[in-house]
């Protein structure tokens, strides 16, 4: 359980942060950088539901939690859990990344295929979907990375990957089902 009682500790006033673990490591580090991204999809994404609701935005909140549950997990280094720890670190499952692969096909199968690539845009629950996409994709590239240098969650790479695909077929369906799409047209100002 958590309490926040106290919302500035000073603990980070010399540059460094706390992981779940307790250790303590630079503000900038690559860990932390990654679950800040994590973070900051989250942030873009309640900026998303303000035009979302319905069945879109139950799915939205879901997802919120999910990267709750993902950015403890990346904060969280120790992959292989000590017998005598007082707790079991919070992992991403592979469940929540079948939900996402459910969803984006159930989504994709009321769409028409694209003939053409698309510009960001459109409905502004799309456009907003769309900065989550990108913004998911920069988190996954770091949770890449860090993976190439410590351990991290396989899951926990899946999900994003597949996040990024579940924000760009909704990004199509609030765009009235693909039909107000922005298509690229290449070289159009030439």
């Amino acid at each position: 359980m958590v309490v926040l009682n106290k919302i500035y500790t000073k603990g980070g006033d010399k540059g460094e942060t706390a992981l779940g673990n307790g250790a303590r490591v630079p503000k900038h580090a690559l860990r932390v950088t990654a679950y800040g991204t994590v973070d900051e999809v989250n942030a873009t994404l309640g900026l998303a539901r303000l035009h979302a609701e319905g069945d879109i935005d139950d799915a939205l909140a879901r997802i919120q939690n999910d990267l709750f549950d993902l950015g403890a997990d990346l904060c969280t280094p120790d992959m292989d859990r000590d017998a005598e720890a007082e707790y079991t670190p919070l992992r991403v499952v592979a469940p929540q990344v079948a939900r996402l692969e459910s969803e984006i096909d159930a989504m994709n199968a009321l769409l028409e295929p694209l003939r053409s690539f698309i510009l960001p845009g459109g409905t502004p629950l799309a456009a907003h979907l769309h900065l989550c996409r990108t913004v998911s994709r920069r988190a996954e590239r770091l949770c890449v990375e860090l993976a190439q240098a410590e351990p991290v969650n396989p899951e926990a790479v899946k999900y994003l990957n597949r996040l990024s695909d579940w924000f760009f077929v909704a990004s199509r369906a609030a765009n009235d089902q693909g039909l107000a799409d922005v298509l690229w047209t290449p070289g159009a100002n030439r």
